[in-house]
């Protein structure tokens, strides 16, 4: 195999708490990664010269820079790979959203590569080479919808309803580092269950800071709130709500205020990144 073309999914948090910061200045929390059926798309072809050449280019962001040849680098060197490759990402998530697009480029392109190079490294290899250059890749690299807790890197799998989810994007981008470093940022909510959760549902600690700090968010989640219960992924700046069918979510997607971008999507418990992988790492 010369060529690999796979997706690299959207991620929802249909909850967000933060236990308590940590000595070492990260935090606890608790939180239900949701993937979903829609994403970007990495086509990478194999080079025989361990060269690694990214399209297009990015504005402000340097190639070397970028997550996904970071991760290409990561996998040579740990595999001691001399294979190289052309990816071309095909960009729909939008920087700064809180629905994982970065993180799930460079997951993408470790899973993928993995594969078309042939290295054999398993999923608990690569989600430790993925956690080293970002807190949620593991949980991609996993390809399911997954709780989480710690600092997010304890992953348990599990199941959920999938649901259709409108997602809209404000138009600007939500530093996750400044907002988790903010004084005003809730770090006290008490830890919950699986089965609170189900039962009671969660909210997303870091959305009324957002809301105040970002008035594009802000009118984002004020529209959307009146078509049904909506609240902010991440450290924002998407905003969701779920609908029970694609007709329900796309009714509402044509209504929404024209300047706010937004797309409806199915979850899903699996991506298609299990099916690349030699062992699964959740």
């Amino acid at each position: 195999m010369r060529y690999l073309s796979i997706m690299a999914p959207a991620k929802l948090n249909l909850f967000l708490h933060i236990l308590g910061r940590r000595a070492d200045g990260y935090h606890n929390l608790q939180t239900l990664f949701q993937l979903l059926d829609y994403g970007d798309q990495l086509d990478m072809r194999l080079r025989d010269d361990g060269e690694i050449h990214l399209q297009p280019a990015m504005a402000g962001l340097p190639a070397r820079d970028n997550l996904v040849v970071k991760a290409a680098r990561a996998l040579q060197s740990a595999a001691g790979c001399r294979s190289g490759a052309d990816i071309h990402l095909h960009k729909r998530l939008p920087m700064g959203g809180g629905i994982g697009g970065g993180s799930s480029d460079a997951a993408s392109a470790l899973v993928g590569l993995n594969h078309l190079w042939r290295c054999g490294l398993g999923g608990p290899d690569l989600a430790g080479l993925g956690a080293r250059l970002g807190a949620d890749i593991p949980v991609f690299i996993g390809a399911r919808t997954a709780w989480a807790e710690g600092t997010g890197d304890q992953l348990q799998a599990i199941d959920m309803p999938e649901k259709w989810f409108l997602v809209m994007a404000p138009k600007c981008s939500v530093s996750t580092a400044s907002v988790f470093c903010h004084k005003e940022l809730t770090r006290d909510t008490p830890a919950i269950t699986v089965a609170a959760f189900l039962e009671q549902g969660g909210r997303n600690d870091c959305q009324n800071l957002v809301r105040r700090l970002y008035p594009a968010v802000d009118e984002a989640l004020n529209w959307l709130i009146q078509h049904g219960p909506a609240q902010m992924t991440g450290t924002g700046a998407c905003v969701f709500a779920a609908f029970e069918s694609a007709a329900q979510a796309n009714a509402v997607l044509a209504q929404r205020p024209a300047h706010i971008p937004g797309f409806v999507a199915r979850g899903i418990n699996r991506s298609p990144l299990l099916d690349l992988l030699p062992t699964q790492s959740l």
